[in-house]
Formats: C-alpha cells, sequence, structure tokens
C-alpha cells in the first residue's frame, strides 16, 4: 500500500497539443471542413446579393446590399417550366411523398429486421439473401418492368405509385440497419420475454421498440436523405402534377427564358436542402449513437 502511495501523488505527464500527429488531424479536418463549407458559403452569399454585385463576378464577396427578394421569388413565383407558382408546390408534393414512404420502410424495415434477428422463420436467410441482392441492383435496371407494373395496376405516375417505389426500393437497407441492431442486443431479453407469454407483436411493441430509439433516428435521417433528395425516381413514378423539389428545382434552374437569375436559384437549391438539414441536425446526436451502436456492423 505505502508502495502506490507516491505513484499517485506524482505529477501526471503534461499534454503535448502539437506535435506532428496532432497538428496533422487538425490540418485535415480544417481542410475537410473548409472543403463542405465553402460551396454553401458562395451559395449562400450569392442568394441574398442583387444580381448587380453578382455580375461583378466576386463570388466570395459579403452581399453590399442584402436583399431576401430571391428567396421569396424562388418559393413563389419562379418559373418552373411554363408555370410560375416557385417551388413551394414541389415542397407540398415532397412531403406528401416523404411522409408515408419514411413511415413505411421503417415500419416494413424494423418488423424484417426483428424477425429475422429473433424468431426462426422458415426460408429465412435465403429471402434476406435476395433483399440484399435487390440493394445493390442499380434502380436503372427496374425501371422498365416497374413502370409497366404500375401501369398494368393504373396507379402509374401518382402519389400511391411513388410511395410504394420508395417503400421497395428503402426496404433492403432499412432490413439489414434493423437486423444487426437487432442481433447485438442480448437474447436473454427475448427469451424472458417468451417466457412470460409474449407473442411477435406484443414484444415487438412493447420491448424492441422502446429500445430502438438510436437505431430509428438513423434510419429517419437516411431515408429522409435518400427520399427527399431523390431526382430520378420522382421524375419517372411521380407525374407532372406531383414532382418532388428537386425535379422542380432541375426545372428552375435550367430555365432558359431570359437571363439567368442566380440569386434565384442558389436561393431555390438553399430551399430543396433545408429539410434534410433541419433533420440531421436536430437529431445529429442520436444518429452518432445509433451508428455506434450497431448500426453498420454486419
Amino acid at each position: 500500500m505505502s508502495t502506490d502511495i507516491p505513484s499517485m501523488l506524482s505529477p501526471r505527464p503534461s499534454v503535448q497539443w502539437f506535435t506532428p500527429g496532432r497538428i496533422g488531424i487538425y490540418v485535415f479536418l480544417i481542410s475537410a471542413a473548409l472543403f463542405f463549407l465553402l460551396p454553401l458559403y458562395v451559395m449562400g452569399v450569392t442568394s441574398i446579393k442583387p444580381m448587380v454585385e453578382i455580375r461583378e463576378g466576386n463570388i466570395f464577396q459579403f452581399p453590399l446590399a442584402m436583399t431576401f427578394e430571391p428567396w421569396a421569388q424562388a418559393w413563389s413565383s419562379a418559373c418552373t417550366g411554363l408555370q410560375c407558382n416557385g417551388i413551394s408546390v414541389g415542397f407540398i408534393n415532397s412531403v406528401q411523398i416523404l411522409l408515408p414512404s419514411l413511415v413505411l420502410s421503417i415500419f416494413l424495415g424494423s418488423i424484417n429486421g426483428y424477425a429475422l434477428a429473433f424468431w426462426k422463420v422458415r426460408w429465412g436467410h435465403w429471402a434476406f439473401s435476395v433483399l440484399m441482392l435487390g440493394a445493390f441492383i442499380p434502380y436503372q435496371v427496374m425501371m422498365y418492368p416497374l413502370v409497366r407494373m404500375f401501369a398494368w395496376a393504373d396507379i402509374f405516375q401518382s402519389i400511391t405509385n411513388i410511395v410504394l417505389v420508395h417503400t421497395i426500393f428503402g426496404m433492403p437497407i432499412m432490413t439489414l440497419l434493423f437486423k444487426n441492431y437487432y442481433g447485438g442486443l442480448p437474447p436473454e431479453l427475448f427469451k424472458a420475454a417468451r417466457i412470460d407469454g409474449g407473442g411477435f407483436w406484443r414484444i415487438y411493441f412493447q420491448l424492441m421498440v422502446p429500445m430502438s430509439l438510436p437505431i430509428f433516428v438513423v434510419a429517419t435521417i437516411m431515408q429522409t436523405t435518400g427520399i427527399w433528395n431523390d431526382f430520378i425516381l420522382g421524375l419517372i413514378f411521380a407525374g407532372r402534377e406531383h414532382y418532388p423539389m428537386t425535379v422542380q428545382l432541375n426545372n428552375i434552374i435550367n430555365s432558359t427564358q431570359g437571363e439567368k437569375i442566380y440569386n434565384v436559384n442558389m436561393a431555390a437549391t438553399l430551399l430543396t436542402s433545408l429539410v434534410p438539414l433541419a433533420v440531421y441536425f436536430v437529431s445529429g446526436r442520436w444518429f452518432v449513437r445509433g451508428i455506434a451502436a450497431g448500426a453498420v456492423k454486419g
């Protein structure tokens, strides 16, 4: 005991903050942050500049006469082809597409992952292999068969159509996430619930769901980002009356009527990206926790 006291009272070695390794890490992190933040800064300052200042060519200069008129124009009066209703119509369409697609894909993926992780599903291994195979097949391979199938079902180019497409394409990765997460939980919890008389749905809703908040947040961020930023699926399956925000953004930026209004284009681009950014910043802490809890282990 006496031999341990001097070692406990000895001063701790000082931490060297400016070692070559630390300097290299800081240089890399700062460079990476600038790489991603610089385009965002240019878009932000361009969106609040009048066109007179933009024509001067200094894209990094902060605006001398700040204006939010480009944001108002992008939202309510920018032309998306022949219609000049702004990007607000696309925002409403994107919300109508996102919410049911998000709920259905996460719910079905969590059920699949829960069943494959704990229940002895007949042919479950083969079903999971086929499901994973679908996750690695490019969308373009399935486009024509899906178009013919949904046209035959008389739901082609509708909200129902695009919701089903996002749910189908989101199910493989959602199943993988939840299967890996539930596979990392102690199996004794499931066995105890079975001994207490719990059935499939009771164990899922009363035991698994309360323990799955981190992975639900991870799934929500991933699906929100993927569905909201989707372009090709919305262009093909949503229909002209239900185009999402990304398709209307493309129509605004590629419009050839008159001059290029760069401040309006940048404002419309930032408006399109606000929802996934807000979801990530609000739930980023849970996202990191879900990843650390086993979201990407396999």
